[in-house]
């Protein structure tokens, strides 16, 4: 995402370059403004028409102000019409409010510092009266072109700027008419509570601050030493290679093995716990035994510990290969859709056929069979699964058995696309 910023009220955005093969928004905040695009166009074939445009890169630099975005977007023979989408500002007192609920909650200021939009965030802005997504009917259309409606070129700007939003939700802010540095500038000065403000008065008697007031203004606490640095690779366990025989029962080979492997996770989950955001990520569920022999399995081990854990985790040898493949594409959630064959339910199975009919254009759509969660394509070799978190897996059949192709994504595009690489 290349920008240019001209001032805290208007940001500016290259062209982007042409998207293939995938949805225009991963996030949930970006698929909530295409929703309202969608909804709300009363011709579906120009929604078709303008997707048909972003896909193709005909939207230019695109500009971000309160109140509007605004791009030049050429049509198939090159005629080029300025397309505007209006979304109302919020009022002073709808931002008193936003901010006043959002200062009581730090997380929801770390999460936008990282460009994520909480779900929490939205729902209680909306609890509050205000309306931080837009609705049916809340995004209006004006081009030069002359439509009185969403036409190819507006509905092509708002799956652009879905793009742009998917990277950054402060631009859905600024929409609503504050830039980002004023906005964090009001939440610095609402987070300083009245006791240190008047901190200096003769009269003021200092009770101590409120937890969350006082993480939210870090200017009023002494600095974080910095987080250890994570070693260059893991540590390397003690040679088993001594004169002294080993203790019956007890394998030296395998237990050098393990060894090592410990080393290696332990300096995976510390490589994890040092990265941005880690502290809002759930924690992990304690494995299997079956599930431990595959993540071993996946530690390139020896031929005769690979048999062992093949039996521990009850596969055969090249069921184990194609579990240690799934393990490496997507840890537990991986294995689990190479194992699991489930019903999906009603609600979830009309999501998943929405974002199958989304994820491409009529002429474009694969033939796709379905058998609970797996879409197989009509005379080929390859098959999308769902994921029981709404995520497709690609699969490829290799000599008679289906096999992981790539890692999950969340459009179905994406994952059929690695599975036909």
């Amino acid at each position: 995402m290349t920008e240019h910023h001209a001032h805290d009220e208007e940001r500016t955005f290259a062209t982007l370059a042409p998207v293939r093969g995938r949805g225009f928004a991963q996030t949930w905040w970006g698929r909530a403004w295409l929703k309202a695009l969608e909804d709300a166009a009363l011709d579906s074939e120009q929604v078709k028409a303008g997707r048909r445009l972003a896909r193709a890169g005909a939207v230019g630099g695109v500009s971000v102000r309160p109140g509007r975005v605004t791009a030049v977007v050429q049509d198939r023979d090159g005629t080029a019409h300025r397309a505007d989408v209006l979304l109302q500002e919020l009022s002073e007192d709808h931002w008193d409010r936003f901010l006043d609920m959002t200062v009581e909650r730090a997380g929801h200021i770390a999460a936008l510092l990282d460009r994520e939009m909480p779900p929490h965030l939205v729902e209680e802005a909306a609890t509050a009266g205000v309306e931080l997504l837009p609705g049916l009917g809340d995004l209006e259309a004006d081009c030069d072109c002359g439509a009185w409606d969403h036409c190819g070129h507006t509905a092509a700007l708002c799956y652009q700027v879905a793009r742009l939003l998917d990277q950054d939700p402060f631009l859905l802010l600024l929409m609503r008419g504050r830039g980002e540095h004023k906005l964090l500038d009001e939440l610095q000065v609402r987070s300083i509570t009245p006791a240190a403000a008047e901190q200096g008065a003769p009269d003021a008697v200092q009770d101590g601050l409120d937890a969350a007031e006082a993480y939210t203004a870090g200017d009023i606490l002494p600095p974080l030493p910095d987080p250890p640095q994570l070693p260059a690779e893991p540590g390397l366990p003690p040679s088993l290679d001594t004169e002294v025989p080993p203790a019956p029962g007890v394998d030296p080979v395998a237990l050098g093995f393990l060894a090592a492997q410990t080393a290696r996770e332990a300096h995976r989950m510390l490589a994890e716990a040092l990265s941005p955001g880690h502290e809002q990520q759930a924690l992990d569920g304690e494995l299997t035994i079956h599930q431990d022999a595959v993540r071993l399995a996946a530690g390139d081990p020896e031929p005769g510990i690979a048999v062992r854990l093949a039996r521990g985790s009850e596969r055969d040898r090249e069921g184990l290969a194609l579990a240690v493949r799934a393990w490496r594409y997507g840890g537990v959630a991986g294995l689990a859709v190479l194992d699991e064959e489930w019903h999906v339910p009603a609600e979830s199975l009309a999501r998943a056929r929405a974002a199958l009919h989304a994820a491409w254009d009529d002429d474009e759509r694969p033939r796709l069979r379905s058998t609970h969660n797996r879409w197989t394509v009509v005379d080929g070799t390859a098959q999308l699964r769902l994921g029981r978190d709404g995520r497709w897996w690609p699969y490829r059949k290799e000599r008679g058995r289906w096999a992981p192709a790539g890692p999950a994504a969340q459009d179905p595009a994406t994952a059929l696309a690695s599975a036909d690489a």
